[in-house]
């Protein structure tokens, strides 16, 4: 929506929001987003798989257990820093349509349970991470926007041409007389865009002979933007009076800085 000569708002509205009632069915825009974001990158991992000349079926197992325990992981890492209110009202636990998803929690669910089982079956494990690493870029592109609909993980008040306008009742108090914030959603967004355009094109191929290095570069990647986004934040998850997400950025960036290197160091022979 304009509002001034070269400034430009975002807006969402409340049907928007809401999405779709078909009958007793509410479908809301946040659902439809995190589903779009999971199939656009299962069919990409299978495409992946393929072209290296991996087994697509055994890939695509592992696959669906690690969206499993990426969603519960998501979801309880994001309760854990928010017991206060979780332990107030217990049954919001599974309100996932109302948001609440952190993705650390996710990869790391991920990374349990799908890993867990490639480990257990012997599977090329370390490949299988660099196949997902493009289709987790690229679903938490997509996936951001649930926050759009939702009204969440928005920045600080601003007053820039791109700024996004938050209805009151999604405001924090000490924000309450503000009405427009950093669109961090999008920032993130469209940093997440660029790192599935960097492991793509840039580095897909000179990393295939070092299995992980490819997905330890998305977790260097992804963390560089979630350092800067999350300082903007209004809702972050806080262990004391540090901010988790840019702790566990700082911790990426190291892993990716040291892991890579040593990855290539030992990469398979042409």
């Amino acid at each position: 929506m304009f509002h001034s000569p070269g400034a430009v708002a975002l807006h969402v509205g409340p049907l928007v929001l809401l999405g779709w009632q078909i009958g007793p069915l509410a479908i809301r825009w946040y659902g439809v987003l995190m589903a779009t974001a999971m199939g656009l990158g299962l069919w990409l991992a299978h495409r992946e798989a393929r072209r290296r000349g991996l087994d697509p079926e055994s890939l695509l197992k592992a696959a669906e257990l690690a969206l499993l325990g990426g969603l519960i992981g998501a979801r309880l890492y994001y309760v854990l820093f928010n017991l206060d209110y979780y332990g107030q009202s217990p049954g919001k636990i599974f309100a996932l349509w109302e948001g609440g998803l952190a993705i650390h929690g996710g990869v790391l669910g991920g990374i349990i349970v799908g890993g867990g089982y490639a480990w257990w079956r012997r599977l090329p494990l370390r490949h299988y991470l660099d196949v997902a690493a493009p289709s987790l870029a690229i679903g938490q592109a997509i996936g951001r926007w649930g926050n759009f609909f939702n009204e969440e993980a928005f920045g600080r008040p601003t007053d820039l041409p791109w700024k996004l306008f938050i209805s009151p009742a999604h405001r924090p108090l000490q924000y309450a007389q503000s009405e427009y914030f950093h669109p961090t959603f999008l920032y993130e967004s469209l940093w997440d865009l660029l790192v599935f355009g960097v492991l793509c094109l840039a580095l897909r191929d000179r990393l295939e002979r070092a299995p992980g290095a490819l997905f330890l570069a998305y977790v260097g990647l992804y963390s560089m933007g979630r350092l800067f986004t999350e300082g903007l934040r209004t809702d972050p998850l806080m262990l004391g009076s540090l901010r988790i997400a840019q702790l566990v950025s700082l911790l990426g960036m190291a892993v990716a800085l040291v892991g890579v290197p040593l990855m290539i160091r030992h990469r398979r022979p042409a």
